[in-house]
């Protein structure tokens, strides 16, 4: 039995994504080069330990990438409320007005109509809780062009488990080489091993690229907290996928490629237009096992948190069981872990473990 039916007969708890990760296995930094990290290819009859330079060959002409175009803002913020008390703001996202959506921390959260000073000489007037009056983020009104300000003032904002702060490395490495739509606040990780270089070899293989943008929110990182996943909420994030991308995915479908996403923002991009019918707007998107994929035949993708929603995506894509044996693999074989660390290959409902 095909390991994704296997693992749909029954009710998955959250405890099921559990894992034993060592912490030594957190990668801290990146790779030398993008290109150079650990690839776990699980296409085959067997898995095998390859180099990310090596995607390539794994692919065959007519074959179709596509990749998240999100560009990661420098959105971590720091100021101080009028009484002196320390504040942080992660913006979320931005509206309109110089108004902003943001995770704020803060010892005691001040109350709408204060005015925080935030460093660089500028400051955020709190409007209220978002979504509506009731919601998890908080609404700001900032005093100048929001995406200005965080250019000039901000923080990259690096994920929890990253235990330094943003440095030059981390603004150019925690980036992809083709980010073009400003918005996000995480990287789209399995986009991080692609360089130019790379990127003219696959194309030089017959193998065509095309872009979808979904603008990754700080929800991607939130544990999960409640057993029983059916009654996970997911955050909402941002999405578009553009005419020239649907076409591109009609003709490789036409020719008999295979469409390949680049990461796991670009399949809850793809699979919400396929599902839903909307080729751009807002996304909850919950794919656990049982889930019945539409357009991704091949998924590169990072090692994942223990007991995350992407842990449950990546089981519904390749089966439960086999993403268990893989990750079991990964940690005896010392693979890198998160947005920093290696990468696998992953086909849909692979029958072997």
């Amino acid at each position: 039995m095909n390991p994704s039916s296997a693992s749909a007969t029954r009710a998955h708890t959250v405890s099921d994504f559990d894992f034993e990760l060592p912490p030594e296995l957190v990668a801290q930094h990146p790779a030398a080069e993008r290109s150079g990290s650990r690839l776990l290819d699980n296409t085959g009859r067997s898995p095998v330990d390859r180099i990310f330079k090596e995607l390539p060959g794994l692919l065959k002409a007519g074959d179709l990438l596509v990749f998240n175009d999100t560009k990661v803002v420098k959105a971590r913020l720091y100021g101080e409320k009028a009484s002196g008390g320390k504040v942080e703001l992660l913006i979320e996202r931005v509206l309109d007005g110089h108004e902003v959506v943001a995770h704020m921390k803060v010892s005691k959260k001040p109350l709408p109509g204060a005015r925080l000073h935030m460093i660089g000489g500028f400051s955020a007037e709190l409007l209220g809780r978002w979504p509506e009056d009731t919601g998890p983020l908080f609404r700001f009104r900032l005093s100048a062009e929001p995406y200005r300000l965080m250019e000039q003032h901000g923080h990259v904002p690096l994920p929890p488990y990253i235990e330094h702060g943003d440095s030059a490395e981390d603004e150019r490495r925690y980036q992809t080489v083709f980010a073009r739509a400003p918005g996000a606040v995480a990287a789209p990780t399995a986009s991080l091993h692609f360089d130019q270089a790379l990127l003219d070899e696959i194309e030089a293989c017959g193998v065509q690229r095309a872009s979808v943008t979904l603008h990754v929110g700080a929800g991607t990182f939130q544990p999960v907290k409640v057993e029983t996943i059916a009654d996970h909420v997911m955050h909402s994030e941002r999405y578009e996928v553009p005419e020239a991308t649907q076409q591109a995915i009609r003709e490789c479908r036409a020719r008999g490629g295979r469409v390949v996403a680049i990461g796991t923002t670009t399949v809850r991009t793809l699979e919400s237009w396929a599902k839903f019918g909307r080729a751009s707007g807002e996304t909850r998107i919950f794919i656990t096992p049982g889930f019945e994929f539409q357009l991704v035949d091949l998924l590169v993708t990072n090692f994942h948190l223990p007991k995350s929603t992407l842990m449950m995506l990546v089981s519904a894509f390749a089966g439960y069981e086999t993403i268990m044996a893989l990750y079991a693999r990964a940690v005896r074989e010392g693979y890198r872990f998160f947005s920093y660390g290696d990468a696998m290959l992953l086909a849909r409902g692979s029958s072997h473990a």
